[in-house]
């Protein structure tokens, strides 16, 4: 089986090497890595040129937005199974792909998914929050929680099949995908209890309280356009439980 991994990138230099590292440091052979520039500034380009070993495909020119960007990078992949890595995040240990093939290849499944660890960008072994993706189940869309979408594998014939990210929407793309994909069409998913992935944190999705009212905007609307009932009041609940993951980090 084939594991097509895209990275996304606009003036990444600063964090883009950890994120080639860690694909790089997979024990699993059979890696296609594909990097989407879209006309970085800032030196990111002539990182990318320096990695072609560890690079199978790249291109840099400008795109319509990050989702813009994932669907080029899903478009020129050529293997069996797609994932997003962001350039500011990195697998969290070697045999991350392995262990995700695996599951696709014992349990049948359409999509496989696993926890990912927010670190501290000034120390990124300081886990400042753990995401496990053990607490999704579907009717938790209405609620806003989804798997880690950073961990989330699926066949590329399913994005042929069904759509690719909806550049429409600005920051909650990845989370219409994922309630179209399990809710909407019904694909089979697999969790698996692995710490897959590190992510600093400061990420789109969380950078301001203006940014909090898109994604709970664009949630909505997601859920709504997918056969997800619900409303503000459930969406806005799942901060809560954000408040409990973050507690055992204060002390």
């Amino acid at each position: 089986m084939k594991v097509s991994i895209i990275t996304v990138t606009y003036n990444s230099a600063l964090t883009l090497q950890d994120t080639i590292d860690s694909v790089a440091s997979q024990d699993y052979p059979d890696i296609e890595y594909i990097v989407v520039d879209g006309g970085s500034q800032d030196g990111t380009v002539e990182l990318i040129q320096k990695n072609q070993d560890t690079i199978s495909q790249w291109i840099s020119e400008p795109d319509n937005g990050l989702y813009d960007a994932m669907n080029k990078g899903i478009r020129m992949a050529t293997g069996d199974v797609v994932g997003i890595i962001n350039s500011d995040d990195f697998y969290h240990r070697p045999d991350s792909i392995s262990q995700i093939v695996n599951a696709f290849q014992e349990f049948g499944t359409q999509c496989v998914y696993g926890d990912i660890r927010f670190v501290n960008p000034k120390n990124l072994e300081k886990t400042v929050r753990y995401y496990s993706s053990g607490r999704f189940a579907k009717h938790k869309f209405k609620r806003g929680i989804i798997p880690a979408h950073p961990t989330f594998f699926t066949y590329k014939k399913n994005f042929e099949k069904y759509g690719y990210y909806r550049t429409d929407y600005q920051i909650a793309a990845d989370f219409e995908l994922l309630v179209r994909f399990l809710h909407k069409h019904h694909l089979s998913h697999h969790y698996l209890p692995l710490d897959i992935m590190k992510m600093r944190t400061g990420g789109l999705s969380t950078r301001s309280w203006k940014s909090t009212l898109i994604i709970n905007q664009e949630d909505l609307r997601a859920c709504l356009e997918n056969g997800v009932k619900t409303n503000y009041f459930w969406l806005y609940s799942r901060y809560f439980k954000k408040l409990l993951e973050l507690i055992p980090a204060l002390f």
